[in-house]
């Protein structure tokens, strides 16, 4: 069993910044890619979810053009942990914010994809 466990979240006027985390604990064998996702509000449940950003286990890194040169992903390995810091923030940011993690589980050979239950991030004033 893993489990994925977001806090962070909040109201942020805009131009402001919020620091979402990401922790990861469970049965752990291998933790490769995470990242983050978003949904926005009046979204219908079924609709993707935008990749915001992601890393690799070896610091590679994408970000979505619309947060590209704002928000930075990165991780620590060593506690199985994943962060965004979030600066510069917009009205348009605005959603419900979900870690993503592909683990492999010390009591399988699959790669699983795992998600963690979001966090509220709001931009207004």
């Amino acid at each position: 069993q893993v489990s994925l466990v977001e806090s962070g979240g909040g109201l942020a006027q805009p131009g402001g910044s919020l620091n979402l985390s990401c922790s990861v604990s469970g049965s752990i064998f291998t933790l490769y890619q995470m990242g983050w996702y978003r949904h926005f509000p009046g979204q219908a449940p079924g609709t993707q979810r935008e990749l915001v950003a992601r890393m690799t286990n070896t610091g590679r890194t994408y970000y979505v053009d619309s947060v590209r040169g704002r928000f930075t992903i990165s991780r620590d390995n060593a506690k199985n942990a994943a962060y965004l810091q979030m600066n510069m923030l917009k009205p348009e940011d605005t959603a419900v914010y979900y870690c993503n993690a592909e683990i492999r589980e010390t009591s399988s050979y699959v790669v699983g994809d795992h998600w963690g239950q979001g966090t509220q991030v709001t931009v207004s004033s």
